[in-house]
């Protein structure tokens, strides 16, 4: 059993080289958004709940934004193991050509059909109201995301991690300041309330995105990646890219589209349900990002030791990334059940919301250590393996035939309690952890492609 591990010391000091500024950027992320939330929460329900809303569409492009950049981590990861650094540069320059037009598409529906758009995932009016607002003043926002998720997954690919958490940082603290001025307004600004928190985080993003852009076109000697090579050709990249990173995107695209799917059935289930929801979220995104970093390692480092075509090294590379998964996944479900509580009394919201919030948390405290070793998995090992065909089948399959429809059944005709309609509503983590373990065991999933 123990040859199954991985026991050299460099490679766990590598692991948290790689890890730590990715879970430190994430949980900066993370902190932004719990801005909005906490600092929205001071006007109620109504705000909370459209800002909310408002972002799962958002949201939905950023996943998208993930596939797009994991799907040319793939390919980058592998490239870079082999040492072929002009194919990383062709790799981006496709990737970013594929994310900005995509992003065009998502600014203009925000900005021509945000009412409907918001109808999609609340009935009242007055939520509907706050979302169409906070739309029309982010949009701008889906265009830097084109930039800034695509580019940090691909530079976190070839081991550079430093830069992406620098953007973030000094975004972090444009957005704390921004928010405070905007949202309440002070020193002489208009309180702006929702509309605040959305210009604040618009400014914020084209802050990090400047960052990142002068950094990979005029500083970074690694890559070298300069503006002449955007305007390039990479069209040899096509057929690699379209083979590994189309089942990606539409992996990732369907899954978040599920995932919006699952903000609907919230949604439809009152301010109150949605608010909860919200709360909760950020805590679980805070106490989950540990396995973030390690995912993200993980699909690295077996990606590059497979580029260099070491296979029987990246299995075992794989098995261990697996159990340290695992380890997360507990260490996140006490960290929830410790940290809820005060967060939830925290808010200025209904009893009501508090006692749906409490529910939730329960069910999440059980189903995070699922979703750490599904998305060790499907976001890391498995997928910088190469084996993205298969990932594709199993997130459409298993949240769309078993995750949606348990869900909606629960909510609506079973009218069961909080704690099950979420649990039956992320049934898929269970079933992805079950399916991609006995992937991982049979070997199938590495595919190594670079020369």
């Amino acid at each position: 059993m123990g040859k199954l591990f991985v026991r050299d010391k460099q490679f766990y000091q590598t692991v948290m080289l790689l890890a730590f500024p990715v879970i430190l950027q994430n949980v900066i992320t993370i902190g932004v958004n719990m801005l909005d939330t906490i600092m929205l929460g001071a006007y109620g329900e109504i705000q909370l709940s459209g800002s909310s809303l408002a972002n799962e569409f958002i949201s939905l492009y950023q996943i998208l934004c993930l596939g797009i950049g994991g799907g040319a981590a793939v390919l980058t990861s592998q490239y870079w193991g082999a040492g072929d650094v002009s194919a990383v540069r062709r790799v981006i320059t496709l990737m970013l050509r594929v994310s900005l037009a995509i992003a065009a598409l998502f600014m203009a529906a925000t900005l021509i059909i945000p009412d409907a758009i918001m109808r999609i995932y609340a009935s009242e009016q007055e939520v509907i109201d706050a979302g169409v607002l906070y739309f029309r003043i982010s949009a701008p926002t889906f265009l830097l995301t084109g930039i800034i998720t695509p580019a940090t997954v691909v530079l976190r690919s070839v081991r550079q991690v430093k830069l992406p958490l620098v953007a973030s940082m000094i975004s972090f603290g444009c957005n704390l300041v921004l928010n405070y001025i905007l949202i309440f307004g002070h020193l002489g600004f208009p309180e702006m309330q929702i509309a605040g928190a959305a210009l604040a985080t618009v400014i914020s993003r084209v802050i990090e995105a400047t960052i990142i852009l002068v950094y990979l076109l005029k500083v970074d000697q690694r890559i070298q990646l300069r503006f002449k090579h955007l305007l390039g050709r990479c069209g040899d990249m096509l057929r690699p890219y379209l083979r590994y990173s189309v089942p990606v995107i539409i992996s990732d695209f369907l899954l978040g589209l599920g995932n919006t799917m699952v903000s609907i059935v919230i949604g439809h289930l009152g301010a109150s349900f949605v608010s909860a929801n919200a709360i909760v979220s950020q805590t679980v995104r805070l106490s989950t990002v540990m396995n973030q970093g390690i995912s993200n390692a993980g699909g690295v480092m077996t990606g590059n030791t497979l580029g260099r075509g070491e296979t029987d090294k990246a299995y075992r590379q794989g098995v261990t990334f697996l159990m340290l998964s695992v380890l997360m996944g507990i260490l996140a479900a006490v960290i929830i059940l410790a940290v809820c509580p005060p967060v939830i009394e925290a808010y200025n919201i209904q009893q009501e919301t508090k006692d749906i919030a409490y529910q939730l948390m329960y069910a999440i405290s059980v189903m995070v250590i699922f979703q750490a070793t599904q998305s060790m998995l499907t976001k890391g090992v498995l997928r910088n393996g190469g084996d993205t065909r298969f990932l594709m089948v199993a997130d459409i399959a298993f949240m769309w035939l078993a995750s949606i429809p348990l869900g909606f059944l629960a909510g609506y005709v079973w009218h069961l309690s909080p704690f099950w309609i979420y649990t039956l509503l992320k049934i898929d983590y269970i079933i992805k952890t079950v399916w991609c373990t006995i992937r991982l065991k049979r070997k199938t999933w590495m595919h190594g492609f670079a020369k």
